[in-house]
C-alpha cells in the first residue's frame, strides 16, 4: 500500500507497540503531528511546556516502564533542546527513540531556517543516529532505531526526517512480529564471557575470605536485583551501590551497607577498600564512586561484570572481565559456589566487622526539618511501591541516602551527567507510564526553578505529583564545595530572590504549602498523598546542610573530609 512518511512514522510506531509520546510540535514536523492527530485513538501525544521537558518525560517513562521511550521535536531550535535530555538517557543507558524534523532535504546546507545539523550535534551522545532523505528508507530505519535502543547496553537513537520525506509517498510493508524478531533482532556486540570464565571465578570467590559486591546500574538494567541478593546471601557479602545502582539490593537488608565512593558510608568505602575480592556489577568505575582510581580497591582482585565492552580497564585495572548481561552471568555462576563451613565462618566474621561500622543515629540537622527528617518522614509515609524521582544537587544525595530502597527501579534519577532540571519531566513520564503508581519528585529550588513550567503539563493532563522542593535558598552542592575547598567564598550561589513557589503553584492551578517545620511538613505531606492535583511542598531549610560524608575529588575513598555524623 502507499503512505506518506509521516503515516509509516505512525505504522512503525505501532509495530513497536507505542502507545504514549512525548513532544512539542513545529514546522517541519506538521506532517506528522497531523497524522498523530488523525491516531490519537491509537498513539497518545503528550504535550510539555518545552522540548527539553518532553526529552526528559520520555526518559522517565522508559525507566518506570522498562519500554523504550519516544520524543518527538521540530527542527533546530526544538531539536537542539533536546540535547541534554539526550545526553542524559544515554550516560544512563536508557533506550528512547528521538525524532526529530528537519528542513527538506533540497533547503539542507543552505542556512535555511530553523535548519540545525541535530545528527552531527548529536553523534557523540547517541549509540547510533540516522537522517532519512528517501521515504523508501524510513520503516527499515525506524526499525533499526528501536532495535538498537535496546540492544546491548541500552540507550538514546536519533532519527531525522525532512519535511518533504514526512510528505512523500512510498509502498510500505507492514512487519509481522515474526519478521520485525528475525530480520531486526540484534545482540550485544562484544563476546560473551564462556562457561570456563564463570568456572575460574567461582573458584576466586572460594579462595576469598572478604568478598565485597558493587552494585551498579547495569544490575537494574538486566533486572538482576534477585541475583544479587541470592549471591551476598550465600557468600555473606556485603553490598554496595552506585547512585545508578540504588534499589538494586534492598536497603532494610543487613548487608547492605549503602553508596560507595565520593559520598559513600564509611562502611560501604571501608568494606570495598578492605575487600580481597571485588565483584562489579554492571558498574562502569565512574570518578565520583573510584576517587583515585589507582588507589581503588587496591587490596583486591577486581573482578568486572559488564555488557559493554567498552566499559572494561576504562577507568580501573581489574583482575578479570566477564562480559555479559549481569543476571545471565548470575545465573550461571551461582550454582557453583559451594563454600566450605571454614570459609562461611572467616565470610561471617568480616561481614559482621563492616557491619558494625553502620551508623544508625540521626544526622545532626541545623533546624527540626532537616534532610534526614524530611525523607525519613516521606518513607514512613508513601506507599511502598512509590517512585522516587530527583533533580540534581544535595537533595538528590539526601533523597539516595535516606529514604530506603528496597524495590528494584524506584528510584529515578540523572546520576551520570548530572542534569539539573531533569526531575519535573521526569516525574511526568514516570506518572504517565505508571498511573498506578505514586510519584514524588525531591528537588532543590536551584533545580526546580529550571523546569518548573511543566507545573502546566502536570495540570493539564491531572497528573498529581507531590513536589517537595527543599529550598535553601542557595545552590546547595556547590555551596558545599565553595564552603569546603574555596574558603567560604560564595560566589553567585545565593538565590536570594523568587518566586514564591506556593504562589507559583497556584498560579497554574495546582496546591502549594511553604513549611517551616517537621510537623508543618508531615501535616502537609498527608494532605499531598490524599490530593488529586499536583502539590508543591517548599521546605525552607537551613542552608549550611551538607551532604555527609564527602571525599576529596580524586583522593581514596576512605579519606573523608566530612564524616557522618550522629545526633
Amino acid at each position: 500500500m502507499k503512505l506518506t512518511g509521516a503515516q509509516i512514522l505512525i505504522e512503525c510506531l505501532a509495530e513497536q507497540s507505542v502507545d504514549t509520546v512525548f513532544g512539542y510540535p513545529g514546522g517541519a514536523v506538521l506532517n506528522i503531528y497531523d497524522e498523530l492527530y488523525k491516531n490519537s485513538h491509537r498513539i497518545h501525544h503528550y504535550l510539555t511546556s518545552h522540548e527539553q521537558g518532553a526529552a526528559h518525560a520520555a526518559d522517565g517513562y522508559a525507566r518506570a516502564t522498562g519500554k523504550t521511550g519516544v520524543c518527538i521535536a521540530t527542527s533546530g531550535p526544538g531539536a537542539t533542546n533536546l540535547v541534554t535530555g539526550i545526553a542524559t538517557a544515554y550516560l544512563d543507558s536508557v533506550p528512547i527513540v528521538f525524532i526529530t524534523g528537519n528542513v527538506s532535504v533540497s533547503l539542507i546546507g543552505k542556512d535555511s531556517f530553523q535548519e540545525a545539523d541535530i545528527t552531527g550535534i548529536t553523534a557523540p551522545i547517541t549509540k547510533n543516529n540516522y537522517i532519512v532523505k528517501d521515504v523508501a528508507d524510513l520503516a527499515d530505519t525506524l526499525r533499526e532505531a528501536f532495535a538498537i535502543a535496546k540492544e546491548g547496553r541500552p540507550g538514546p537513537v536519533l532519527v531525522d526526517i525532512p519535511k518533504n520525506v514526512t510528505a512523500e509517498t512510498t509502498d510500505y510493508e507492514p512487519a509481522s512480529p515474526e519478521q520485525l524478531a528475525q530480520s531486526y533482532e540484534r545482540t550485544c556486540k562484544c563476546a560473551v564471557s564462556g562457561d570456563e570464565e564463570i568456572y575460574e571465578l567461582a573458584e576466586m570467590i572460594r579462595t576469598s575470605d572478604k568478598v565485597f559486591l558493587l552494585c551498579g546500574g547495569g544490575v537494574l538494567k538486566s533486572g538482576a536485583a534477585p541475583e544479587v541478593l541470592a549471591l551476598s546471601n550465600a557468600l555473606h557479602a556485603p553490598v554496595g551501590t552506585t547512585l545508578m545502582g540504588v534499589g538494586g539490593f534492598p536497603a532494610s537488608h543487613p548487608n547492605f551497607m549503602g553508596l560507595v565512593g565520593m559520598h559513600g558510608t564509611k562502611a560501604a568505602n571501608t568494606g570495598l577498600s578492605g575487600a580481597d575480592l571485588l565483584i562489579a556489577l554492571g558498574s562502569r568505575f565512574n570518578d565520583r564512586v573510584t576517587g583515585d582510581a589507582s588507589r581503588f580497591g587496591k587490596n583486591a582482585q577486581i573482578v568486572q561484570i559488564d555488557i559493554d565492552e567498552a566499559e572494561i580497564n576504562k577507568n580501573v585495572r581489574t583482575f578479570r572481565s566477564l562480559l555479559g548481561d549481569v543476571k545471565t552471568v548470575l545465573g550461571k555462576l551461582l550454582p557453583l559456589l559451594l563454600l566450605s563451613p571454614e570459609s562461611l565462618a572467616a565470610r561471617e566474621a568480616w561481614l559482621g566487622e563492616i557491619q558494625g561500622l553502620k551508623l544508625n543515629g540521626q544526622r545532626v540537622a541545623a533546624c527540626d526539618l532537616g534532610p534526614k527528617a524530611v525523607m525519613e518522614a516521606i518513607f514512613e509515609r508513601s506507599p511502598k511501591d512509590t517512585f522516587i524521582v530527583t533533580d540534581v544537587g544535595q537533595h538528590q544525595l539526601w533523597a539516595a541516602k535516606y529514604y530506603s530502597y528496597d524495590e528494584p527501579g524506584s528510584f529515578i534519577s540523572s546520576g551520570g551527567f548530572g542534569t539539573m532540571g531533569y526531575g519535573a519531566g521526569a516525574s511526568i513520564g514516570a506518572r504517565v507510564g505508571r498511573p498506578d503508581r505514586r510519584i514524588i519528585l525531591i528537588t532543590g529550588d536551584g533545580s526546580f526553578r529550571m523546569n518548573c513550567n511543566e507545573l502546566a503539563t502536570m495540570e493539564h493532563y491531572g497528573l498529581p505529583v507531590i513536589i517537595v522542593v527543599m529550598n535553601n535558598g542557595v545552590l546547595g552542592m556547590v555551596r558545599q564545595w565553595q564552603t569546603v575547598f574555596y574558603g567560604k567564598r560564595y560566589s553567585q550561589t545565593n538565590l536570594d530572590r523568587g518566586p514564591d513557589f506556593c504562589k507559583l503553584a497556584e498560579a497554574y492551578g495546582l496546591k502549594g504549602s511553604c513549611v517551616n517545620s517537621l510537623e508543618e511538613f508531615e501535616r502537609a505531606f498527608e494532605q499531598a498523598l490524599a490530593s488529586e492535583t499536583a502539590t508543591v511542598i517548599d521546605c525552607h531549610i537551613g542552608c549550611d546542610e551538607t551532604v555527609a560524608p564527602m571525599v576529596a575529588p580524586g583522593k581514596p575513598i576512605t579519606d573523608f573530609i566530612i564524616g557522618e555524623q550522629h545526633a
